[in-house]
């Protein structure tokens, strides 16, 4: 049975029909879902993927975090379905509290969109359990407010949970501990600022991100 998957669309959404297509490469049916919907019924996972919801009028995801789709989204977390937010999803999902700690302005208050070296930090999340712990990836990023922040006690905590997903070789934007993705304890809710759907064809320079998209597939059916 095919795996069913919403991308979220908040007002500001942009890599809404990136990530469809990525995704429908994959063999997965992915569909958009508006941001005013209130179920997910149907739905194997959920995508939210990057953009500027909202406008980042107040702070990045800050907003979107009072959409309708919200309570659909904490209803999919819960039973243990995967919940993936890219770059501006990341951003929702700290603002929803669904994953700790926040995004804030890249340190050097610079826009970066290049592509950067990665390193599996944990191999059994919704995203990477079709990788291995150390494993390479290339892929880009595009972010002014990707700069990874929490407490020294939730980042311990995150530390010592084995949270963090994905690392900065060399870090772009100043995140703590090189942090570029983290998931929740259980491993099924998960947020990254790099853009996977941005490397899905070599012809365009990287196909690193098919190995995240096709574990969040794997994941849903599982």
């Amino acid at each position: 049975m095919t795996t069913r998957i919403a991308v979220i669309v908040f007002p500001g959404t942009n890599c809404e029909l990136d990530t469809v297509t990525a995704l429908e490469n994959l063999g997965a049916t992915a569909d958009l879902v508006w941001h005013k919907d209130t179920s997910l019924g149907g739905y194997d996972a959920a995508v939210l993927p990057g953009g500027f919801a909202h406008g980042d009028y107040l702070r990045p995801g800050a907003i979107a975090r009072f959409s309708p789709i919200m309570d659909a989204i904490r209803e999919l977390a819960e039973t243990g379905a995967p919940v993936v937010g890219i770059c501006n999803g990341f951003q929702v999902l700290t603002e929803a509290h669904l994953l700790p700690g926040a995004l804030q302005k890249n340190a050097g208050l610079r826009f970066i969109c290049r592509s950067v070296d990665l390193t599996v930090a944990r191999s059994g999340s919704v995203l990477t359990r079709g990788t291995t712990e150390n494993q390479k990836l290339r892929i880009p990023i595009n972010h002014f407010e990707g700069n990874y922040t929490c407490d020294s006690a939730t980042l311990e905590k995150i530390e010592r949970n084995g949270q963090v997903v994905l690392r900065y070789l060399s870090n772009p934007n100043g995140s703590l501990n090189d942090i570029a993705g983290i998931c929740n304890k259980r491993g099924n809710v998960a947020g990254i600022m790099p853009h996977p759907e941005r490397a899905s064809d070599r012809a365009l320079g990287s196909d690193d991100g098919n190995v995240l998209l096709a574990s969040l597939i794997e994941a849903s059916t599982s």
